[in-house]
Parts: C-alpha cells; structure tokens; sequence
C-alpha cells in the first residue's frame, strides 16, 4: 500500500498480533502486538519503505498515522502550529477522543497557558534547585544497591528499580513513606498491564485513584503548605489567578505517572542488557566509557515510552503525506532511536556511542521536565553498580510488559557478584557510618 494515497476506512484485521512483521497485520494500538515479540524487523520496513504509515482502522476504533523515522518525529515534536496535544498525547486518550486535563496538565497543554506552567514547574526542577535532591538520590540509591549486592540474588525490578524513582519524586511531591507502595501498584496498572487479567477498566480505576490521593494531599497543603511540590504548584499563579485544585492534581498525577515510569523502566533495561552484553558492563566497570554517554545510550536502548501522539489542526503534510484534519499522528520514539539514518549500527548497545541523538524524553516545546532527574537517578545506578559489583547475571525469566506504550520488563531477576574492594572503599569514604 502507497501510504501517500490511503483514503480509505478499511477495517484492521482483527487477528493482529500474529506472528508476521508484515506492516498491512500489525495493529500498533493492540497491547498484545508488544508482549513477548521482537518488532525490531518490523519497524526497519516501516522506516525504509513506509516511514509515514497508516495503521487501519478496526470495528472499536479509528486509524492513525505512524511516524518512524527520527527526523519525522522531530519535526511533529517541533511543530506546535500544525499539531496539537490538547486532544491527547498517547494512543490511550487520542482514541477515546480526548483528554481531561486539556488545558490544565503541562503534557496536554499548549500556548501560552503551556509555557506559563512550564517555567513554574522547571523552576522546581531545574539542575540548581536539585541539587540537594541529587545528593539524596546518590546516598539513597548507593544504600539500596550495596544492600542489594550483598543479599546477590534479587528481582531487581520489583526491588530496586521500583523503589528509587518513587521515592525520588514522592520526596518532591511530598508523599509520605507509607503512602508510596500503594501509588507504585496504581502507577504500573495506570499505564501498563502486565497480564491478560487487567483490563482497560482496572487501568482507569487505578488513574481515578491517583486523581482522588493528589486531591486529598492537595487540599492538605493548601492549609498547611510545606517546602514540596504540591505546596508551590497550589499556591502558584498564572496570569496572576491561582492555579484551581484540579490543575494542581493534574500535574501532580502527570509528574507521578512520569516521574516514575521512565527512570523505572530505563533502569531495569539498563541492567537487563548489561547482562545480556558482558562487553559493554566489562566497559563500564573499568570506567572505558563516560557516565554521561551511557546514560544515553541507555535511554536510547530502552525508549521507555514507545510513543507520543498530537492531532493535526488543520490539513498539512509530512514527508510528503497529506495528513487531514483531526488525523491522529502518534511519533514512535522507540523506532526514531533506531533509525539508522542518524545512529551509526543502532542495533548495537554501546555505552561508548557518541553524537547520541536519542528522543526517550521527547524534543521541543514538551521536551520532559523531569529529564535532568531521570538522568540523575540512572548515572547513580550505573555508578553505583560499577563500584560494588564485578558482573550482573539473569537468573530467570524477565516478562515484558503488555503496553502500546511503555517499553520494558515487569520482572527482572538477577544475581550481582560483589565487588569486595569496592565495598570495602565505599566504607571507608562513609566513615565507617554503614
């Protein structure tokens, strides 16, 4: 199919997740197409033959562009004139034909209004304000790994990686200790099902009850404000009129949401392929490549979330493409950072790559807020794993997750091998404080 000239409604087959890379089978808004397959083959005929692609319609659902090649996806990032992410920003609510926190919650918000919210939420973010939140994040997560290497065998997913990104942002936001396994629980059925047993409904559920928590916190602030997050967003200003209750909560729900899901689930890949790839983790440890460069290659490797979307405002193009008012056009991040027009041997997983060109927290007017953090977060994991462990090895199963958004493995069960010396040297540089 020439996807300059696809005008046509013809339905999806509904059968889709088969076992066939073929474009014209795979439906991209199918959950079940991601689980335990390797699309990789399939994206690479995307990019080479139909790199603006039309993923059909089915009896529940409307049809949407696919973007995948990296200079596409840029270029939609880019271009607030001609999209929009008021009417959605992932397939989930571009589908359902909108979102709730249009206007309100940063992701979903453009103009003025956007522009205004951002700078209060990045002057809470920025590097200088965080930094003693940076610290924090280096001694918490150093403390969890050298508990962690000690013990040996872990599911480090479930024990590690979900613990540092959430209790990073909870800090933030101000969410007490006791409070931060339920949000963790909500957050994964929120965005992700990691069995056929949670269905759309539970997910929505689980979203209403992050809404109601962040409500209840809210309203506690604003009668006894503290030095977190929460606080400053409810007693911010916009235009000189105070932000509303919900626009507080929205946001406090995207940055949890956010703020968890993509240092998580870079963070458990990370350690997955440096399992996998012995070579790069004997690079790693011998401080062959620099953090800063990893990290990247990490997030480009990992792409955690699969996608964005927008919808277009008025008919224009791309690549070529009549794209119509009100299509959907959803920008694969996690084939725009494998797009071998810009990544020298993208197949590759190497800590060493330079001029790493990866999108894994987005480009232009909605690059992430959170971007500095989620790096942080991961160069003291790979840090810290370099001092205290000689090598990372799977002891089991690694089940990825069941999304057509989020990119990673719900269990990751590992054996790390102690570094004695580095320990012992970490014990020392504490002052004997373990």
């Amino acid at each position: 199919m020439n996807p300059t000239t696809v005008t046509d409604d013809a339905p999806f087959p509904e059968a889709s997740a088969s076992g066939t890379t073929d474009p014209e089978t795979i439906d991209l808004a199918d959950p079940a197409t991601f689980a335990d397959r390797n699309l990789d083959a399939f994206w690479r005929t995307l990019r080479d033959t139909s790199p603006v692609h039309w993923n059909r319609p089915t009896s529940q659902r409307r049809g949407f562009w696919v973007l995948s090649r990296h200079e596409d996806v840029m270029a939609v990032h880019r271009d607030d004139e001609n999209f929009t992410s008021e009417r959605g920003n992932v397939l989930v609510t571009l589908l359902e034909g909108g979102d709730a926190g249009a206007g309100k919650m940063l992701a979903v918000t453009d103009g003025t209004r956007h522009e205004q919210l951002r700078k209060i939420l990045l002057r809470a973010l920025g590097p200088r304000v965080l930094k003693p939140v940076a610290e924090a994040v280096r001694a918490n997560t150093r403390q969890l790994v050298r508990e962690t290497v000690e013990r040996g065998d872990c599911d480090f997913a479930l024990e590690v990686a979900s613990r540092i990104p959430m209790n990073t942002i909870a800090n933030l936001l101000g969410v007490p200790e006791s409070d931060r396994d339920f949000l963790l629980t909500l957050n994964k059925t929120a965005l992700s099902t990691d069995d056929d047993d949670v269905d759309e409904e539970e997910s929505a559920m689980a979203r209403n009850e992050i809404l109601l928590y962040f409500q209840d916190l809210v309203e506690e602030r604003r009668k006894a404000p503290g030095e977190d997050l929460v606080s400053t967003l409810a007693h911010s200003t916009v235009d000189g009129v105070p932000l509303t209750d919900e626009d507080v909560v929205l946001n406090c729900y995207s940055l949890i949401i956010g703020g968890d899901e993509t240092s998580r689930l870079s963070m458990i890949d990370g350690v997955h392929s440096l399992a996998a790839h012995p070579d790069q983790w004997q690079r790693l440890k011998n401080g062959e490549v620099a953090i800063d460069t990893a990290v990247d290659e990490v997030l480009r490797w990992a792409s955690p979330s699969m996608h964005f979307g927008r919808t277009a405002v008025r008919d224009t193009e791309i690549n070529g493409v009549a794209i119509r008012r009100n299509d959907i056009v959803t920008l694969w991040h996690y084939s725009a950072n494998r797009d071998e027009r810009v990544f020298d041997r993208p197949e590759m997983f190497d800590l060493g790559r330079t001029s790493n060109k990866q999108i894994s927290f987005g480009y232009g007017p909605h690059y992430c807020v959170g971007a500095y953090l989620a790096k942080v977060e991961i160069s003291e994991l790979l840090m810290a794993l370099r001092d205290f462990t000689t090598g990372i090895e799977r002891i089991g199963h690694a089940p990825r997750l069941r999304s057509n958004l989020l990119n990673g493995f719900s269990s990751l069960p590992v054996r790390f091998f102690p570094d004695r010396a580095g320990l012992a040297h970490d014990d020392e540089t504490s002052g004997g404080t373990r």
